[in-house]
């Protein structure tokens, strides 16, 4: 199945989610509380970078299993990469 690679990583996937929701609602208290600023800022890069190495986890995923993967054909190969040029335009 197309998503087979995401289904197998599951957990560890999960895992990630978690944390950065964690980080986020950690965030949101920090707002809250009126936390001091550069606190508050660090709390929201943290949560930007830990966002940002999932994304480049599943953007991996994606290039070995719909772009590199050896039993792709061209065709196949295409579909792959034109989703994932269709993503990061939208990753800023």
């Amino acid at each position: 199945p197309a998503m087979a690679h995401i289904a197998a990583d599951k957990p560890k996937l999960l895992a990630r989610v978690r944390r950065i929701n964690g980080q986020v609602s950690a965030l949101e208290r920090a707002i809250n509380e009126d936390v001091d600023c550069i606190a508050v800022l660090q709390q929201a890069a943290a949560v930007r970078g830990a966002l940002g190495g999932l994304v480049e986890a599943l953007i991996l995923q994606h290039l070995e299993h719909h772009v590199a993967a050896p039993h792709l054909d061209e065709a196949e190969r295409r579909k792959g990469a034109d989703e994932l040029i269709s993503i990061i335009g939208r990753y800023k």
